[in-house]
């Protein structure tokens, strides 16, 4: 790592690390966020001009204060802690100014299509012979290797989640395939991102050799199947949607209030604590039937017993029985509930900062809690390109003539 840093005053756990991304939209640029909100410092690169257009105004919009175009709160949210530049990677001097970062980094992160970056002279081996001790992590739809077909395949959250396989099993068996919302898949993809480098940054670390991770987006989603595929392979079994039952026991499901909704769980000895709450003998032969034989006639009464008590009663009344009871309940929380709800005051759930666009706004925390090295957030999201002089002229040592020649043309 240079001497030379962007952070004034180090903090949380992974003070000392430099990230470089280059990716755009959600997966890749959102595992380099994190780690910004733990204390690395992250370089994320844009296209001069327009920048990551997409996750800068797709979505809900707040409006810049400086009267310029509105940005989307998925932005906000998730450019925290960021130093934000500009680079066009086409043009030769934009290749050398990559790489001089990428001599100063630890992880160099990247969303394309496979052989994107070596076509401007910017392959492993390349990137390497400037810093041995980097990791670089590809993150793609399909990979960096496989079928032809599919390697050259472009791919959004939606799309992951269908080729992953956790698509065709969320909804209800009588409506479409549903996806997790909002992107879930992309998120996945991005905590598989962030674990894998850091894992390569800590084998660098104590032997000196970086090396190169392939994440393949459908593959960190399909990696979430618990028990799948053993079950097609070994015994044919194809899992169907279930909307929110569990497949195999019960309760485990959606409910109805008298007012709303709840969700509830009880496995194993929990079931016989949700007997009680509700006024059933766990000593009946029957309910212990009724646990595990959904179909019968005993599993279909409980089922239709537990409904009717549950729709009688008021969510919070629901809610209360049940968690003293100590059965795994909680009501089925939005956006309204969530900010006025006790448990996520108590634990500050949600904070306020200065976003240097729109101004002060209130959204999510650090996550999770650090009890020596917390994280924290330092500076809120920034315009395209804000950045470029801390990192080009600061880091890198450029003139100001020298940077006034590379943004008149085009490079930056």
């Amino acid at each position: 790592m240079a001497e030379k840093t962007l952070i004034n005053e180090p903090f949380g756990p992974l003070q000392g690390v430099r990230i470089v991304s280059t990716g755009t939209l959600i997966a890749q640029p959102f595992a380099a966020e994190l780690a910004a909100e733990m204390g690395a410092e992250v370089i994320q690169v844009e296209r001069p001009g327009q920048g990551d257009a997409g996750w800068r105004t797709l979505g809900a919009t707040l409006p810049a204060r400086d009267g310029g175009a509105a940005v989307a709160t998925n932005f906000i949210q998730e450019r925290r802690n960021v130093f934000c530049v500009t680079l066009d990677f086409s043009q030769p001097r934009g290749r050398d100014l990559f790489m001089e970062i990428a001599a100063r980094a630890d992880i160099w992160m990247e969303s394309s299509k496979p052989g994107t970056y070596p076509r401007w002279g910017l392959d492993d081996d390349a990137v390497r012979k400037v810093n041995p001790k980097i990791v670089i992590t590809h993150v793609s739809g399909y990979g960096q290797y496989g079928e032809p077909d599919y390697i050259r395949r472009t791919s959004y959250d939606i799309v992951g989640q269908a080729f992953g396989g956790t698509m065709y099993q969320t909804g209800y068996p009588e409506n479409p395939p549903s996806r997790a919302a909002p992107w879930t898949g992309d998120y996945m993809t991005a905590m598989f991102t962030l674990w894998s480098s850091l894992a390569g940054l800590t084998y660098a670390r104590a032997h000196g050799v970086g090396q190169s991770i392939d994440v393949a987006q459908y593959e960190a989603i399909h990696r979430t199947l618990g028990g799948t595929m053993i079950e097609y392979f070994e015994k044919g079994q194809v899992r169907e949607r279930s909307g929110n039952k569990g497949q195999g026991f019960q309760p485990l499901d959606s409910f109805q209030t008298a007012d709303g909704w709840i969700a509830m769980g009880a496995l194993t000895e929990v079931y016989n604590r949700l007997l009680v709450a509700i006024g059933l003998d766990p000593a009946d032969p029957k309910w212990q039937s009724a646990r595990t034989n959904l179909d019968s006639i005993e599993g279909v009464e409980f089922d239709a017993i537990l409904r009717g008590w549950v729709a009688e009663r008021p969510t919070a009344e629901v809610v209360r029985i049940l968690n003293e009871a100590q059965v795994p309940c909680a009501k089925i929380m939005n956006s309204r509930d969530i900010a006025e709800d006790p448990h996520y005051r108590a634990r500050e759930m949600h904070i306020e900062w200065d976003d240097l666009q729109v101004g002060r706004v209130k959204g999510i925390n650090v996550v999770p809690k650090f009890s020596l090295t917390p994280g924290r957030i330092w500076r809120g999201a920034v315009a395209v390109g804000y950045d470029n002089q801390r990192v080009y002229g600061d880091l890198l040592g450029k003139s100001a003539a020298e940077l006034e020649s590379l943004k008149r043309d085009g490079v930056i």
